[in-house]
């Protein structure tokens, strides 16, 4: 199924980021093409753009290089919806000679804005699984982050399934697939009033 194939990808991903651990490290890509080059690429980005979170979270960091990391994340946040375009291209191109049923009906989000979702959740999993098994943390600590831990694994299988059953009934013409590029607006001079006043 296919969210089973795209975890297992997620899941060499960060592993494969851990490594090293560095968010300057050279990104290389375990796969040559297809949609198993696309979902590493995006859960790389996501692995980055978590530990950047880590980062300027820290209360003794510079104002000047947390501005830096500031930029990178909104850098990372543009790369992240452009890789959830390319992985929907796919999913419409995959999809586009399915005969839609005319009492079809339309989901509320995209095949690949629930990837995302399943993306995120693995390395909310990978990490909650490393508190759980820390040394030197506390019995009631490591109980806690147990639990926390077992609600995202449940939680990882009911996104599973609802993403095998959304691609499923767009195979079978019961759902249909409307992608809207996402316009965000603070990146553009045009639309974001702070660059526009800044141009000429």
């Amino acid at each position: 199924m296919f969210s089973e194939q795209a975890f297992k990808i997620f899941e060499e991903s960060i592993e494969d980021y851990h490594v090293k651990d560095h968010v300057d490290q050279e990104f290389v890509n375990r796969y040559d093409s297809g949609i198993e080059r696309l979902l590493y690429r995006k859960n790389w980005i996501d692995t980055v753009q978590w530990h950047y979170e880590d980062i300027i979270r820290d209360p003794q960091i510079e104002p000047e290089e947390a501005l830096q990391l500031k930029r990178k994340i909104d850098a990372s946040n543009q790369d992240r919806t452009d890789l959830v375009e390319y992985i929907d291209s796919y999913f419409l191109q995959k999809y586009q000679s399915v005969d839609v049923k005319p009492d079809a009906t339309i989901n509320t989000e995209s095949p690949a804005w629930a990837i995302d979702r399943l993306s995120i959740l693995a390395l909310k999993i990978y990490h909650m699984r490393e508190e759980v098994e820390r040394k030197d943390a506390s019995a009631a600590h490591v109980q806690k982050c147990q639990e926390k831990l077992n609600v995202l694994l449940e939680q990882k299988k009911d996104l599973s399934t609802a993403i095998n059953q959304l691609l499923a009934d767009i195979e079978n013409g019961d759902k249909y697939m409307k992608v809207y590029k996402q316009m965000k607006m603070y990146n553009d001079d045009e639309l974001n009033p702070v660059l526009r006043g800044q141009k000429g």
